[in-house]
């Protein structure tokens, strides 16, 4: 297996505007990063992914850029993040930037120009089509965010695409002019020193035709219309081949819709394209009939085996691909909340999850505020979200005749606005983050939960995921070495040994509110057994041959005596 530095890394995700107010305006900014990259050192991280800091009207926070080689004044000023990079790179750190190229703006330069007339010289930059038959769209096409994905631009009678918001309207890759324009914006980011970029919906990029979609189930139209379309390949090689390959970056790029089958034709070590694609086979699997507001408990043998199928998905022909490992990010819910038990078992099933994410084969993403294990929040009110999907799930369900108590309590459950809550810093106003009010509530737990109140104590969450970063860093096992999932029919344990000439590791986790006995499938002497690290203060020993008793959500990793 070839052996870089991107697949030694661990990331750690930073979403601007709730990580640290530095100008006391209620967002964060550029500078509150500034303020804060002690802490991510001290976590030993490898490479930080910073979402959107670009020019954008924030209709989708961000992800709607107007400017992609400028930074928006509500994060500070190109001088700010220059002293970003220099200072992420003095610590010896890199640095991931989000480049979102499946659409811009409707306020970029691009699309008003485009829109001024049928004519215009960058008319052909974005998608238009005549009305359908009916007057109406183009096709039945849907947006991610609800409603119909075309939208009528009344001045030139054509309809324009977004897969997005309507203030998102899709970039035309069909034509070499615009994927020259995005060239030049990496290109730009790189030579200023940038370390790798995440591709924002990258699998969405080439369309493949505009007939109406004949999947009634929206995750079939992701996959089978919209993701993966015929030129896909050939537009990610020519940007590796034009840009890319002059640099020693990362890159890894968003997959909705990408599958077991194709994954690899992405991040294949032959196919000069990306590094590692984020898939999402797990993150879907405890959406109930309805989707993603209809949510339901999650099968725990599927959530297994996705990550297995994965692994040997990127692992074939040659050993030659290579894996994102996450549990959540700036989309989805908070992980301890979505995955585990954030009541009685807290602490130690965040631990739990920690130790998972950094004992797996592929690179691991740590989202921020993962490590002090935060959580979903307790919504009091509709009017407290500001989310672009949740406020559009709201409005849907009101006009259901849902009760705003069903509604908080799907939105607590899934909203993006969970995952996107201000770091909580210290039991101070606004949990340290800002002495404003923040644009988006604080969590009310930040008083138990922050940074602060975890630091020095050697018990904690947080210094739980420093040794644990450390312990990945200390066995190369961990990174390279052959992943075997033991006990998959398990109903509670995850159990899986790492192994490369040097080391043979087990990791134990039970998923559970109730102790659980494991056999090992082969048997272990508890001699051979060697403790290297558990979430438990104190943790019952292997009895003969290997059998183990788990307290409620323990985690151990062990190494075995060859």
């Amino acid at each position: 297996m070839q052996k870089t530095w991107w697949k030694e890394s661990i990331v750690y995700q930073i979403y601007p505007r709730s990580y640290q107010d530095s100008n006391d305006d209620g967002m964060g900014d550029i500078r509150g990063i500034i303020d804060r990259l002690d802490h991510v050192k001290s976590l030993g991280i490898n490479v930080i992914w910073l979402s959107p800091v670009f020019k954008s009207p924030n209709d989708d926070n961000g992800y709607d850029v107007s400017d992609y080689c400028d930074i928006h004044p509500d994060f500070g000023t190109m001088a700010d993040f220059d002293e970003l990079l220099e200072g992420i790179h003095s610590r010896g750190m890199k640095l991931l930037i989000d480049l979102v190229f499946n659409h811009s703006s409707d306020e970029h330069a691009w699309f008003e120009e485009a829109k001024s007339s049928k004519d215009s010289e960058k008319r052909n930059y974005y998608i238009w089509k005549d009305p359908g038959p009916d007057g109406g769209p183009p096709n039945n096409w849907q947006s991610f965010f609800g409603g119909s994905a075309w939208e009528l631009d009344e001045s030139t009678g054509q309809y324009y695409l977004h897969y997005f918001s309507k203030k998102q309207p899709d970039l035309n890759w069909e034509n070499p002019k615009v994927r020259e324009e995005l060239h030049h914006v990496m290109s730009f980011w790189l030579a200023k020193g940038v370390d790798g970029f995440r591709f924002d919906v990258i699998s969405l990029i080439s369309k493949r035709h505009f007939e109406d979609s004949p999947y009634t189930d929206f995750g079939e139209t992701i996959s089978l219309l919209y993701a993966n379309g015929p030129r896909i390949h050939e537009f990610l090689h020519e940007a590796y081949e034009k840009v890319v390959s002059k640099y020693d970056v990362m890159t890894v790029g968003e997959g909705p819709g990408i599958t077991l089958v194709n994954g690899l034709d992405y991040v294949g070590l032959q196919r000069q394209e990306l590094n590692m694609i984020f898939h999402f086979d797990h993150m879907f699997i405890d959406h109930g009939p309805g989707g993603k507001y209809n949510p339901a408990p999650y099968d725990f043998l599927r959530f297994k085996k996705v990550f297995l199928d994965w692994d040997q998905a990127m692992m074939a022909d040659g050993n030659d691909g290579w894996s994102s490992i996450f549990l959540g990010n700036h989309d989805f819910s908070r992980i301890v909340s979505r995955w585990a038990n954030d009541g009685k078992f807290w602490d130690e099933s965040s631990k739990a999850l920690c130790l998972m994410l950094l004992t797996m084969r592929g690179t691991p993403y740590i989202y921020q505020g993962e490590e002090i294990g935060m959580t979903n929040v307790e919504w009091k009110s509709v009017d407290e979200h500001q989310d672009i999907e949740t406020l559009d799930y709201i409005r849907k369900a009101q006009a259901a005749g849902v009760d705003e108590r069903t509604i908080l309590k799907n939105t607590k459950w899934q909203s993006r606005d969970n995952a996107r809550t201000p770091m909580q810093w210290s039991n101070e106003s606004f949990a340290g983050f800002s002495t404003s009010k923040p644009w988006l509530k604080v969590n009310e737990n930040y008083a138990d939960i922050n940074v602060q109140s975890q630091d020095l104590n050697p018990r904690s969450i947080l210094n739980f995921y420093r040794k644990m970063v450390t312990i990945r860093q200390t066995y190369p096992a961990l990174v390279y070495g052959d992943f075997q999932v033991i006990a998959l029919e398990h109903p509670h344990i995850f159990a899986y040994f790492r192994e490369d000439e040097d080391y043979r590791l087990l990791v134990v986790l039970n998923f559970s509110e109730e102790e659980q006995v494991f056999d090992l499938e082969q048997p272990i002497e508890p001699d051979k057994l060697i403790r290297i690290v558990s979430n438990y203060r104190t943790s019952r020993e292997p009895e003969a041959g290997g059998q183990m008793t788990l307290h409620p959500w323990e985690a151990v990793l062990w190494k075995v005596k060859k």
